[in-house]
């Protein structure tokens, strides 16, 4: 049986993407050039859950959960700003940029998904929920030093808000892994509060 693999987030606005694109070459300017894989900026999207293997019955469940998840929320304003690296600064996966959301309407949104895709038979998250937009990965075969400087980088950065976005809708994302990098297919955009 065929599957999808898929995820559900909230997508970006182009202004937004653009000063992401900034930051990113800013940043990419203070490492070495062989140290972080960086996403596209029109790839990058505020993850609210994973999902993973997707069969096409489930794949039409998740739209359905994703209209009752929506329905209860309204419009979420964020500010993006501040850097920083998963796991920490001293041993650096995953760059990214930090969400302020200070109402805690992401976070219902988030757990509201969550209640409606689990018993589809999707995984319950177990993770805190740690808004973020991820600009980079560090490249498996970054050098030590490579990987310290990274770190070092984003430590040192001192990154304010860069931007600000009202989320009004929550998407169900397809994505297809190439070596040229993810290419993501939205197979429904659900508006908050219906």
């Amino acid at each position: 049986m065929a599957t999808l693999r898929t995820f559900i987030a909230i997508e970006l606005d182009e202004d937004l993407k653009d000063n992401l694109a900034r930051l990113q070459n800013r940043l990419r300017g203070q490492m070495s050039p062989r140290s972080v894989r960086w996403v596209r900026p029109e790839g990058i999207h505020l993850t609210l859950k994973f999902l993973g293997d997707t069969t096409e019955e489930q794949a039409v469940q998740v739209k359905e959960a994703l209209n009752r998840a929506a329905a209860g929320a309204g419009p979420i304003p964020f500010s993006v700003g501040g850097v920083g690296c998963f796991p920490n600064t001293r041993r650096p996966r995953v760059v990214w940029v930090g969400l302020h959301e200070p109402t805690g309407a992401l976070a219902r949104l988030r757990d509201a998904i969550e209640e409606q895709v689990v018993p589809l038979g999707f995984p319950t998250e177990k993770r805190p929920f740690s808004p973020h937009l991820t600009l980079g990965r560090v490249h498996r075969r970054a050098s030590k030093s490579e990987v310290r400087e990274v770190g070092e980088v984003v430590a040192a950065s001192a990154i304010g808000d860069i931007d600000e976005m009202t989320a009004t809708a929550v998407s169900y994302i397809q994505s297809d892994l190439r070596p040229s990098g993810a290419v993501y297919t939205t197979l429904a955009c659900v508006e908050l509060g219906g």
